[in-house]
């Protein structure tokens, strides 16, 4: 997990304005000669209202010279320095923004990208996992004899932003969006590139090996993120190709980094838990038994019970047999819906709290609170061996 991470550790404090009445060609001069990945917009009074990138400008097909900022620019959630690389990738996604502003008390400090959560996100342990958990597998392509024109088809159809190319049967090259944007939409200009020459050759109809780049940039499935993040930010690229056996298996997107990150984030628990131990030392695989016994037994009950702490008292009675002490542990579940207890004693703190829980679980279930419930009127008469039939 990555919670020792919040995104004051990786946002980048150095950003670039334009205002909201500059037009589009001061945009675009600033992202040649600066090369930031989004641009801040600020009003007449110098405040920020907003963001505008690059490929909006070219995809608008506007006059750069006459076309206002505020045309283009567009709200982008605000991002706090305590947000969670989790909480911000999951904005990232809903978004469609891959840079989003960062404030401190209203103020506009600096800009978090996607880049930079993906870069923090694999420095912890989750950057050991094979890219194969996480790649597209068995991706869409396309033959480098199709036109651009069925490339943006396939890309508008299928939701995607890559797209292999493959030619005899191999793997010749690669097309993202931006490729595409900057071939058809851009405005027209003389081209060297490929099959492409000349102005009067209309580009929609260029074939896909006309735009595609060389060569691919590959990892095997084995691969861990780290490297391969490394490899995208060393290549300055947004896609990989996995390879095994020298056929192409999948690929993996700065989205398909950012999806796992977003959901990497606990949900909080509406259910809490607090230990109270008396004449013994609990270790850590004795506790983390009772978390995870915990968290099932939450999971079955927060909906109903909607908040609440259960409190564990254990004790030991300082007797012992063969070593294993004699424990008495009592729980106290106090909720929205009222209290409940339950108690149970054995020997070993893990088969005692066990007991516990689960008589603290029967009382739950046969509860005028949850009788109500049909869900729990059901759970209850399989636990007490009752066919349901049988009501």
């Amino acid at each position: 997990m990555m919670s020792s991470i919040s995104v004051e550790d990786i946002f980048s404090k150095k950003f670039s304005t334009v205002a909201e009445n500059d037009t589009l060609s001061k945009c675009l001069d600033l992202f040649k000669k600066e090369m930031p990945p989004v641009l801040a917009v600020l009003d007449d009074k110098g405040k920020y209202v907003g963001v505008i990138a690059r490929r909006w400008v070219i995809r608008s097909r506007l006059d750069p010279a006459t076309t206002k900022v505020r045309t283009l620019m567009r709200p982008a959630p605000k991002v706090s320095l305590d947000f969670s690389l989790s909480k911000v990738a999951k904005l990232i996604i809903e978004s469609g923004i891959r840079q989003l502003p960062v404030f401190e008390k209203n103020k506009l400090v600096g800009f978090v990208t996607d880049e930079n959560i993906i870069h923090g996100a694999v420095t912890q342990e989750w950057g050991k996992t094979a890219i194969e958990k996480i790649m597209t597998k068995a991706p869409h392509t396309i033959e480098a004899n199709r036109s651009v024109g069925a490339v943006l088809s396939l890309f508008r159809e299928q939701g995607i932003s890559h797209v292999p190319v493959i030619e005899e049967g191999k793997l010749a090259g690669i097309i993202s969006i931006q490729d595409v944007l900057e071939h058809v939409f851009q405005p027209q200009r003389r081209q060297t590139l490929g099959e492409i020459v000349g102005e009067k050759v209309p580009l929609i109809s260029v074939s896909a090996k006309g735009i595609m780049r060389k060569p691919v940039i590959s990892v095997s499935p084995e691969t861990s993120l780290r490297k391969a993040e490394k490899k995208m930010h060393d290549f300055d690229i947004s896609c990989l190709v996995v390879m095994a056996n020298e056929k192409l298996v999948g690929i993996a997107t700065k989205l398909d980094f950012l999806e796992p990150i977003s959901q990497m984030e606990k949900a909080k628990r509406k259910l809490a838990i607090q230990f109270g131990v008396k004449g013994i030392a609990m270790n850590p695989d004795q506790q983390g038994f009772m978390m995870d016994e915990f968290d099932s037994f939450a999971r079955k009950y927060q909906d109903a019970l909607e908040s609440g702490t259960l409190f564990v008292y254990i004790k030991t009675h300082g007797a012992s047999r063969k070593g294993i002490p004699l424990i008495h542990c009592r729980l106290q579940l106090k909720t929205m819906k009222g209290a409940f207890f339950s108690s149970g004693e054995g020997w070993g703190v893990e088969s005692t709290f066990r007991v516990a829980l689960d008589r603290l679980d029967r009382r739950l279930l046969r509860s005028k609170e949850l009788s109500y419930n049909p869900t729990y009127a059901r759970a209850y008469l399989r636990k007490m061996g009752i066919p349901e039939e049988e009501l």
